[in-house]
């Protein structure tokens, strides 16, 4: 099954890296500043990443417990970071580097999976028409900006763009084309799947990499769907079927390197974000957006620093795991490897965690990050609350004995031993 290694893994790393990353204010920095080509001019000739290590920055990512990760080869802005021979709009001509081979083979080294993200749009293409989306969408007179765009032109130069990244690096293993917008914006029209010719570009996909998954934003359905930037509340499904799906996050709410945005989110936060997604059978793909120069921002390494020591000490409870057919206390959710229930205790309350309908069913209970047994017992469901004594629990409840100092990791898990 192609998305096997997908479903295993349930943890990676996006990396978003290009001309932005210099101007230091969010990746749609283009768009927001209303920047033409020549504005945008200066980051071109001053890209210079002496610091994009892409093997240290695969071990970042093995180390942090990810088992994939997806680079921009092509953000909105037309920058390619690969040798593209239909464009010299790349990072040979800014500064002689082909970052993603680098990138791909650094992946390939760490025995991580190969995934590349390619933007549809293209602000600094000549054909690519003036929408609701691009930099020049305020100049007084769109129409005549537009005179002798042509979107088929622009649509064989995409093509060609993906051909090129699906032939010159050997097997890719994700590929996250982003995004569609068939609305109006401004008066505008915007882009649909006929724009893109997405029908006959994923036919080219499926021919050049067979194995290859492909996401859901060519505007026509793909292998897994892609929530951004919230966190759903249930499996998907759609039409009675499962969704394979994966949650796209930020470190703090911008994709780009954006020196000043100090909202970074904790990083309990975002493990208790991972844990809920793998609760509902979804993946988490978390970013990190290098500096200008390439590097990890500290930041950045800290949190993944954190998230990688919870991730060696509770990797089974995430990696390989999936939803529980089991209703969660209130205190956490679940996930399930085998005949392993993980409890990831989102909350730690005193003394006692009450689990519904598992009484009879768990042959050992034990906190896993340091592998400590937890007495387990079943209440008479009739016993009557006292001044030192608790109403007993619902019928099939079991109860686990919790130490009162909750453990000193970023989300405690207990794993439970199922009898079958």
């Amino acid at each position: 099954m192609r998305q096997q290694w997908f479903d295993e893994a349930r943890f990676g790393m996006f990396v978003h890296f290009g001309l932005y990353s210099g101007a230091a204010r969010h990746e749609w920095v283009q768009n927001y500043e209303f920047l033409s080509d020549e504005d945008y001019r200066p980051y071109f000739e001053h890209f210079d990443p002496d610091l994009f290590d892409a093997r240290a920055l695969a071990r970042r990512a093995k180390e942090t417990g990810m088992g994939y990760v997806v680079l921009t080869t092509k953000h909105h802005d037309g920058f390619a970071l690969w040798d593209t021979a239909v464009s010299d709009f790349n990072s040979i001509r800014a500064c002689g580097r082909d970052l993603v081979r680098e990138y791909v083979d650094a992946l390939r080294a760490e025995g991580l999976r190969v995934g590349l993200y390619y933007s549809l749009l293209d602000w600094h293409h000549p054909d690519f028409t003036v929408d609701g989306n691009h930099p020049r969408r305020a100049d007084d007179d769109i129409a005549a900006l537009n005179e002798g765009r042509d979107m088929a032109r622009y649509r064989e130069f995409l093509h060609a763009q993906v051909r090129e990244l699906l032939t010159g690096y050997g097997q890719i293993d994700y590929l996250f084309f982003d995004f569609t917008y068939p609305q109006s914006s401004d008066g505008l029209a915007g882009k649909g799947p006929e724009d893109w010719g997405a029908e006959t570009l994923l036919a080219m996909c499926r021919e050049l990499q067979p194995e290859m998954l492909v996401n859901d934003r060519l505007g026509i359905p793909g292998d897994f769907v892609t929530p951004e930037q919230y966190q759903p509340t249930s499996p998907l499904v759609l039409d009675g079927e499962p969704q394979v799906w994966e949650a796209c996050q930020t470190m703090n709410g911008s994709w780009g390197y954006h020196r000043d945005n100090t909202e970074q989110k904790p990083a309990t936060l975002l493990v208790q974000m991972l844990a809920d997604s793998v609760s509902m059978d979804g993946n988490m793909l978390l970013n990190i957006g290098p500096d200008g120069r390439g590097a990890i921002a500290p930041r950045d390494a800290r949190t993944l620093a954190e998230i990688g020591e919870w991730m060696r000490l509770h990797r089974g409870a995430i990696v390989g795991a999936g939803h529980a057919p089991f209703d969660p206390p209130r205190e956490g959710v679940y996930t399930r490897r085998g005949r392993k229930l993980y409890l990831h205790m989102l909350s730690w309350p005193l003394g006692f965690v009450h689990l519904p309908g598992l009484a009879g069913k768990v042959t050992y209970a034990r906190l896993l990050d340091d592998g400590s047994w937890l007495r387990t017992t079943v209440a008479d469901p009739t016993q009557k609350a006292a001044n030192m004594t608790p109403a007993g629990e619902a019928e099939g409840t079991l109860t686990v004995h919790l130490p009162v100092r909750r453990p000193d990791v970023l989300v405690p898990v207990i794993e439970l031993t199922l009898a079958d």
